[in-house]
């Protein structure tokens, strides 16, 4: 009996560990029984095929996928011929229409010299596909869905529930917040769940090209309009059959908006040199940095361009108003990192989190990141990220604003020893006294990080804690 329940303990650890590696490992694994349903599905696969595995274990395989017309499934031709192949690249569809590309190898399971099964093990292609037919044929790739936006703070969530009933029609879509809110995170999540998903997506920053250039750009040449011009078609031309973000849409001169508002309402365009229209079947998803109605008021923006671009618009909240997805996001980007860099940081110390939390973040999710990497480009083998590790521009801040005393605290000092006169030399000491007492206090007394944050060298910390009689 005490044999039996030790090998079922053994064997339930054997599970775990099993199970603990097919999570680990970089390959998609995919398994079915003999009747081929899914009895293996690990974390990878269900990256790679954007399905959470409740929609997958336990059904049968061709439910749940769709194959094109001219494939079949190779894990159902291992369970039904027996045939084992290696290095096959296999293009099908999830439950959502998403199509997945994979290279697989895959073996049949034999019990007995019959078919039991069939395992296959993947290598996701999906990206790689797409950036080759968007070089044929000048296709984006986005990569971005909504599964890849980090949240879960009421304020994001609605913007995410807003955005995704975006995805249903085809209406325009103005998306509007500040510098590294994660704007074409959010015009690619839509793209990718609409059913625009096969066709392209082009991103352009306005910002980035001079009037006369984003023109042409947008809307086409046509040979001998000008000095070496050819026959060259536009964004829009581009764009056809999916859609198009124009990043920085109010950096735009008010003349190039008049002709983008004519390409949306009549949805044609005329190459520049052209005497005819073409008509393009474009969705144009617009990021803007400013808040639209300013932008209209400091003429910026064309009142009727943003009416006809704002069907849809989507307020992306700033990271100061969601500052609950900190710690998140402080994970997504250690995870991140170390994939990338080869460590094993767990995370942050105590007094880098609460500086976190006391930083408005105004460059948002791309300011945190970028501090989140520099961070960890300065570390060596340590696990946490401490206050010395971050980059010198956020320390510089956060010690400006830990040196501001507020006027109510002054004024709390000052009603403290109001009791007794004393000249301001000695008042000054008193108050310097005090606030050194209480950044010390913040720091646990380390004197190093102390000076730092006071601007001080830790010799010139010493010699004042000495004179004003600080221990």
């Amino acid at each position: 009996m005490e044999n039996t329940k030790k090998s079922i303990q053994n064997l339930e650890y054997v599970n775990q560990v099993y199970k603990r590696i097919l999570d680990e490992i970089d390959v998609g694994v995919h398994a079915v029984n003999g009747s081929g349903k899914t009895i293996i599905y690990n974390k990878k696969m269900m990256q790679m095929e954007s399905m959470d595995i409740q929609d997958v274990i336990d059904k049968d395989l061709l439910d749940v996928f769709r194959f094109k017309d001219n494939q079949s499934s190779t894990l159902v031709k291992a369970l039904q011929d027996g045939k084992e192949t290696a290095n096959v690249k296999q293009t099908y569809f999830n439950n959502k229409g998403r199509e997945i590309t994979t290279i697989n190898n895959t073996i049949p399971i034999y019990t007995a010299g019959q078919i039991d099964g069939a395992v296959e093990i993947a290598h996701d292609v999906t990206k790689l596909e797409r950036l080759i037919k968007g070089n044929m044929n000048g296709k984006g790739a986005p990569s971005f869905t909504f599964d890849s936006i980090i949240g879960e703070s009421l304020a994001i969530k609605e913007v995410i529930e807003s955005a995704k009933r975006a995805t249903r029609t085809s209406s325009y879509v103005l998306i509007v917040g500040e510098t590294g809110t994660g704007k074409e995170l959010f015009a690619q999540s839509i793209h990718n769940g609409s059913n625009r998903l096969s066709g392209p997506f082009i991103s352009q920053n306005c910002a980035a090209l001079p009037d006369n250039l984003i023109e042409s750009l947008l809307f086409g040449t046509k040979r001998g309009a000008f000095t070496g011009a050819m026959d060259t078609p536009g964004l829009f031309e581009q764009a056809n059959g999916g859609t198009l973000l124009l990043d920085e849409i109010n950096s735009l001169n008010l003349n190039l908006q008049a002709k983008l508002l004519r390409v949306l309402q009549e949805k044609t365009i005329r190459r520049i040199g052209d005497t005819k229209d073409t008509p393009v079947d474009v969705r144009v998803i617009a990021n803007i940095n400013e808040d639209p109605i300013d932008a209209v008021a400091n003429n910026h923006m064309r009142k009727d361009l943003y009416y006809r671009l704002g069907v849809v618009t989507v307020f992306i909240p700033p990271l100061r108003d969601r500052k609950s997805d900190i710690p998140l996001l402080v994970r997504h980007f250690i995870e991140k990192y170390n994939k990338r860099f080869h460590m094993n940081v767990t995370g942050l110390h105590e007094e880098v989190q609460d500086s976190f939390f006391e930083y408005d973040w105004y460059g948002n999710v791309r300011e945190l990141e970028h501090v989140i990497e520099a961070a960890m480009n300065n570390m060596l083998d340590e696990e946490l990220i401490r206050y010395i590790h971050l980059p010198y521009q956020y320390r510089n801040k956060m010690q400006l604003k830990e040196r501001m005393i507020p006027l109510s605290s002054v004024e709390t000092f000052i009603n403290q020893n109001e009791d007794v006169a004393v000249p301001l030399k000695e008042q000054m000491e008193l108050f310097e006294k005090s606030y050194i007492e209480h950044v010390l206090k913040k720091n646990d007394n380390n004197i190093s990080r102390t000076a730092k944050l006071l601007g001080l060298s830790r010799q010139s910390l010493q010699y004042r804690m000495k004179k004003l009689d600080i221990q």
